[in-house]
C-alpha cells in the first residue's frame, strides 16, 4: 500500500488546483459572501490549531501549532477587515442636508 505521507501530499496538491479553479470561476458579486464564509472556516482552523498546539506531543507540534494559530488569526482578522471595507462600498453616501443653516464662520 502507498505511504500515508505521499497520499497526504497528493491530496494537498489536488486541493490547491481545485481551490484555484473554483476561486477563478467566482463572479465578483459573490466575493463578499464567500469571504464571510471563509472567515468562519478560518475560525474553525484557529480552534484546531489551538488543539494541536495544546497537546504538546513534541516540540515540533507545538511550534507548528503556534504558527498555525498565528497565521489563521491573521487570516480571520484580515478577512473581516476586507469584508467590512467591501460592504462599505455598497452603503449609500450621506448627502448634506440643504435645509440646515450654513454652519460657516459668523459674518
Amino acid at each position: 500500500m502507498a505511504d500515508p505521507l505521499l497520499i497526504s501530499i497528493l491530496i494537498f496538491v489536488i486541493a490547491i488546483f481545485t481551490g484555484y479553479e473554483l476561486i477563478t470561476k467566482v463572479p465578483p458579486t459573490l466575493h463578499t459572501p464567500l469571504m464571510s464564509g471563509s472567515n468562519a472556516i478560518s475560525g474553525i482552523i484557529v480552534i484546531g490549531a489551538l488543539v494541536v498546539a495544546g497537546r504538546g506531543h513534541s516540540d515540533l507540534s507545538i511550534v507548528l501549532g503556534v504558527v498555525a494559530v498565528a497565521l489563521a488569526t491573521i487570516n480571520v482578522v484580515g478577512g473581516f477587515l476586507v469584508t467590512d471595507r467591501m460592504l462599505k462600498m455598497f452603503r449609500p453616501r450621506e448627502r448634506p442636508d440643504s435645509n440646515k443653516p450654513d454652519s460657516g464662520p459668523p459674518k
